[in-house]
């Protein structure tokens, strides 16, 4: 049979690279192999499907016996369903300021979640048991929001990683004042490769009772998960998935490119050549007079200081964001298909727009 003919064609130059964000990458080809070996024929939908119940036995072998995965379309849907279910009605979450949750989600945790945001600053971005203590109170105050949960995010916004010990004392500190722990992981991968821990050192091992788990900005077309590391700590997560509108009909296709990230080490190839070329990055512009790096480069992010006018130039040839344009603070983000070529282009550009 001949295969159906179509307009399709391409409309960008596969060449380009930038470093504005790991979302700019594809799809890893293995990702794609497994989502066209996951088509054809029928398969039971809204997640009764062979790749689904498979996920589950991979999802148990990284992060422990009791874990179950409830597969969602994207990053900031994992995290309003993974707080909805560790909280109440009248429940708050302690965060960062820099956090995702309060800074990227356009509201979401608060206004679809009905979630309240109890903030501290965090100036590497982690949080500490001190911190946490400046909003961790008022449990019986009817008026104020009750802090239910403490939710970290590994890597974090600025970049930083938590070792294995901050996390463990985070989660025994919030425990002990009968809080749960959200861990926001959509580059859980970047930490563990930085780190050379399996995931698990850094989830369910340390007190973790939830965990927002990231495919898309290490590999995968679309797609992310919701792991319940301890089942004591939620309940009826299907019906909150589906109230929630992150239930896929044809969840194979999210299941599938998790699959193909956890079932060997893709995820960890991906994520530790990201990391490698955001060192490499961070290397090369150590050696550019007037450029300043702000945090530890410990994941795949360089965040740095530089002139405003030469971002601005070099934004017409790289595509990459301001991380605060008052102060010139700019981020740039290194993926897996990043190679040292673009890195070095990107540099030998720098210099040229600092020289000028």
């Amino acid at each position: 049979m001949n295969p159906p003919k179509t307009d399709a064609r391409r409309h960008h130059d596969p060449e380009v690279r930038g470093f504005a964000s790991d979302n700019y990458a594809g799809a890893h080809p293995e990702v794609l192999a497994a989502l066209a070996l996951a088509n054809g024929g029928h398969q039971v939908a809204y997640g009764e499907d062979s790749y689904t119940e498979n996920l589950q036995q991979l999802v148990r072998s990284h992060f422990g016996p009791t874990a179950e995965a409830f597969p969602v379309f994207n990053g900031t849907g994992a995290n309003v369903v993974a707080l909805q279910a560790v909280t109440d009605r009248w429940g708050a979450v302690i965060c960062a300021e820099s956090a995702h949750i309060n800074v990227d989600e356009c509201g979401a945790p608060e206004r679809v979640g009905g979630l309240k945001l109890l903030t501290v600053p965090a100036p590497d971005g982690k949080l500490t048991p001190e911190l946490i203590d400046r909003q961790a109170y008022g449990w019986d105050d009817e008026h104020r929001a009750m802090p239910q949960v403490v939710s970290i995010a590994q890597a974090t916004e600025l970049g930083t990683v938590y070792t294995p010990e901050e996390i463990r004392a985070l989660c025994e500190h919030a425990h002990a004042h009968g809080m749960k722990v959200h861990l926001d992981g959509s580059r859980l991968a970047n930490a563990a490769a930085t780190l050379d821990v399996p995931m698990r050192t850094l989830t369910n091992a340390a007190g973790v009772d939830i965990l927002s788990l990231g495919g898309t900005k290490n590999g995968a077309l679309f797609g992310e998960a919701v792991v319940v590391l301890n089942q004591d700590a939620v309940s009826h997560m299907k019906h909150l998935r589906k109230l929630s509108m992150q239930l896929a009909s044809k969840m194979r296709f999210v299941s599938v490119q998790l699959e193909a990230l956890l079932a060997r080490d893709l995820w960890l190839r991906n994520a530790g050549h990201a990391n490698e070329m955001a060192r490499r990055l961070a290397e090369g512009v150590r050696a550019v007079h007037g450029v300043e790096i702000l945090y530890p480069v410990q994941a795949n992010a360089v965040f740095a200081r530089l002139p405003h006018d030469v971002s601005e130039r070099l934004q017409k040839r790289f595509r990459f964001y301001f991380w605060d344009e008052t102060a010139g603070d700019v981020r740039w983000m290194c993926a897996f298909d990043t190679t040292e070529e673009d890195v070095d282009t990107f540099v030998a550009a720098l210099k040229e727009e600092m020289a000028r």
